[in-house]
């Protein structure tokens, strides 16, 4: 449960949780919730695409604009592991990256 005084989100309480993960996820949720983006992108001439992530989580409020980027996205190959396929995504300063190699 969580629980805010009238100072504000910096005061905001975290009750019944049962580690500390739990606690930050919560006080995360509540003030700024983020989440790791995934898809797949084709690559050039393959008939394989690529797997992508975004490198950190991206706010919530801004998942369907990363999707739709990435939707658009092609790569030409070789896509090494950890290479950026779109940078700086939805200006979020957040990269998306290959989880795969396709050559």
């Amino acid at each position: 449960m969580l629980s805010q005084s009238d100072e504000g989100l910096d005061t905001l309480g975290v009750v019944g949780y049962k580690c500390k993960r739990g606690k930050d996820y919560a006080r995360q949720e509540a003030t700024h919730p983020v989440r790791m983006v995934t898809a797949s992108v084709p690559v050039e001439g393959r008939l394989s695409p690529v797997s992508v992530k975004t490198a950190q989580p991206v706010p919530k409020n801004k998942i369907m604009q990363v999707a739709a980027v990435l939707a658009a996205a092609r790569v030409q190959p070789p896509v090494r592991e950890g290479d950026v396929v779109v940078a700086d995504i939805c200006d979020t300063g957040i990269d998306a990256i290959a989880t795969k190699t396709v050559l």
